[in-house]
């Protein structure tokens, strides 16, 4: 019979309340069954919280598969949906649990319209990573859908003038209808390899605002000036 780490279920409830003051008692109570069920870690990045709703990570996929003893992952790309020329592309994966396994497929496809401004120019792993995704989350019945699978801030940005944001804003556009304090902030994530939900959560913290939709630009644009490696430094705290 498996063995249930009730100290890490607790560990990742406590965690979850420190970063999320906000998350439901029912998300909480699904995290407990995340990590009773899969053994999925919130301290290792295996799960994150966004929108009020879980989502699996490819790292604690692939945690998952080397726990248990996944004898092999192939991935082929699909050259009938592939543009490299607008960066499109489309992959197959498989997943075997065992030697004797027939396989769990998976596809996962990526173009500039679906990926976030963090990974624009590598659209090609995006897709990649999830057809595997696809195939891990059927091959050991989770129900998630993984974070790399969502198209976080994709697709074309409309005008300045057609946002109607407040001056105050965080989020207000340049006339080329691009997001500079927004760009920076995906860079140094980028640069860092951060976790970008723990790092709103920091600048949410650093802005003395409860949301970091809250923050004015000027607030934003101090934070992205302070942090660089302050932010890193402060992540690995987290896991203290």
């Amino acid at each position: 019979m498996r063995s249930i780490n009730t100290n890490g279920i607790a560990g990742s409830t406590r965690l979850a309340k420190k970063i999320w003051p906000a998350v439901s008692r029912a998300a909480l109570q699904n995290l407990r069954a995340l990590a009773s069920e899969h053994q999925l870690s919130l301290a290792a990045g295996d799960i994150t919280y966004l929108d009020k709703s879980w989502y699996v990570t490819h790292t604690g996929l692939l945690r998952l598969a080397r726990r248990n003893r996944c004898a092999g992952i192939n991935v082929i790309p699909l050259s009938r949906f592939c543009d490299p020329f607008a960066s499109r592309w489309a992959f197959k994966a498989t997943v075997y649990k065992s030697r004797t396994c027939k396989g769990f497929v998976g596809y996962g496809d990526a173009d500039p319209s679906n990926v976030s401004l963090l990974v624009r120019g590598a659209e090609m792993r995006v897709a990649e990573t999830r057809a595997v995704n696809r195939a891990l989350r059927k091959a050991y019945a989770i129900g998630l859908c993984s974070v790399e699978e969502l198209g976080l801030f994709s697709g074309p940005q409309p005008p300045a003038a057609s946002q109607k944001k407040p001056i105050g804003s965080a989020e207000s556009a340049n006339d080329n209808g691009h997001h500079p304090l927004r760009d920076r902030l995906c860079l140094l994530i980028r640069q860092q390899r951060l976790d970008a939900a723990l790092v709103k959560a920091y600048a949410a913290d650093y802005c003395d605002v409860s949301e970091l939709r809250l923050a004015s630009r000027e607030q934003v644009a101090t934070f992205i000036a302070s942090s660089g490696e302050s932010v890193g430094n402060w992540q690995a705290q987290r896991w203290d």
